[in-house]
């Protein structure tokens, strides 16, 4: 039986309405329904929720009836996205633990590795609390009653700042990896210690992270470095030897990426634009110079041309997806380094108006800081973007001196 806490802190006037109309249209059709999760977590800790969830003994297609303009997205695991206004309300349907030793074959839930594939079998909320992965996330508040429903001593956890898996870490993490990734991602964002045996079983499981879909990797890993703690939860990616794992052809460059973590969470705590190409370009950098180098000593002027940096990018995309929006992203910062580098007169002006300069400015910055370019280039690259036209054009020519053009001789008349 649950505990019903009503000696709670979740201040009222903090819950989204939209979610709330939710609950209260799903009651109405005389389903039971909380506000579940991370968002009931965050108000306990005196956080602002990033969005809100709910939980129903509402099936998706009856979840739909109430909302006929809701979408039911998701094939692993069925979820209902209810729009209010602006607002997106996800609301998932109470589930039970899936028994284990049945792979996946016609629709069944479990691969031959033990990874859940699909995890649709409906329960009650007693059984919903037990599945669901960390104690803290398991905690589910009603609106009408201003109470909090705790099953599995989640506010115990939580008062002492402890994440913990719910069953036997071994086995959560074998049916799904990527709860590896979201215990790095909450200890760092939560600045929680992790229960001995949910972090013993996190090296161990690492390996298993491979038989997760590309495109889920990278969905989980741009949650874990856009979340404001990207330098927290990298040095538990190293800790846990999982770096190796998810960056293959990563090469050795701690300084480097270290700084981009840094640069990318101090951006999120100033409310600027960030994005998980600029770490990507920081993570792979190394291994696009020495690739670079070896093909310049090795190159043959008959060949065609490689793009070094394609090559890097698809030899990542292996193990983690990298949306084209990115991949374009990190080679255009990689190739203006040279340019930025070089600085030839006639390119200047058309490098200021890239739109790519100022990713490629901001990365030349970061070798700056790490000495693998000297500071005087970040200066120059600093200074030029505050000057006049006039002052610019002053600048440059002092930069680079014209050329003496070579006098062509007169054609002789003699024939």
């Amino acid at each position: 039986m649950p505990r019903h806490i009503a000696s709670h802190k979740i201040p009222i006037d903090r819950i989204s309405r939209s979610a709330i109309r939710v609950v209260e249209s799903l009651r109405k059709a005389h389903y039971e329904t909380y506000l579940v999760g991370g968002c009931v977590r965050d108000l306990l800790l005196g956080l602002d929720p990033k969005d809100f969830d709910v939980a129903t003994s509402a099936t998706p297609e009856e979840v739909k009836k109430v909302f006929p303009r809701a979408r039911i997205i998701g094939r692993r695991f069925r979820i209902v996205h209810v729009r209010m206004g602006r607002e997106i309300i996800e609301v998932s349907t109470f589930r039970k633990q899936v028994d284990h030793g049945k792979v996946s074959n016609n629709g069944e839930h479990e691969s031959r590795h033990g990874v859940l594939v699909r995890d649709n079998v409906y329960g009650n909320i007693d059984q919903d609390a037990f599945r669901r992965d960390f104690t803290v996330n398991a905690l589910y508040y009603d609106p009408a009653k201003n109470t909090v429903l705790d099953f599995v001593n989640s506010m115990q956890d939580l008062d002492s700042r402890t994440l913990r898996l719910i069953g036997n870490p071994k086995v959560r993490y074998q049916e799904d990896p990527v709860r590896i990734l979201r215990a790095i991602r909450f200890a760092a964002k939560l600045d929680f210690s992790l229960e001995k045996k949910t972090e013993k079983a996190i090296s161990p499981g690492g390996k298993s992270l491979n038989a997760i879909s590309p495109a889920r990797l990278f969905d989980e890993l741009n949650k874990v470095f856009m979340s404001g703690t990207a330098q927290q939860a990298f040095a538990l990616l190293q800790k846990f030897n999982l770096v190796e794992v998810l960056f293959p052809v990563s090469s050795d460059s701690p300084d480097l990426v270290t700084a981009a973590l840094q640069s990318t969470d101090r951006r999120i705590a100033e409310g600027k634009p960030v994005t998980p190409a600029f770490i990507i370009a920081a993570l792979l950098w190394n291994q696009y110079q020495s690739q670079s180098i070896a093909l310049k000593n090795a190159a043959n002027p008959e060949e065609k041309p490689i793009d070094i940096a394609q090559t890097v990018i698809k030899d990542q995309q292996s193990t983690i997806a990298i949306p084209k929006r990115h991949a374009f992203f990190v080679r255009d910062v990689w190739h203006l380094q040279a340019r930025l580098e070089n600085r030839n007169r006639r390119s200047i002006y058309p490098l200021l108006e890239h739109r790519r300069f100022r990713a490629a400015y901001d990365f030349l910055l970061l070798r700056v800081r790490t000495a693998e370019v000297g500071p005087a280039l970040g200066q120059w690259w600093t200074e030029i973007q505050a000057l006049d036209p006039d002052e610019q054009q002053d600048r440059i020519r002092a930069l680079t001196p014209h050329r003496k053009r070579r006098r062509r001789r007169p054609k002789s008349e003699n024939p």
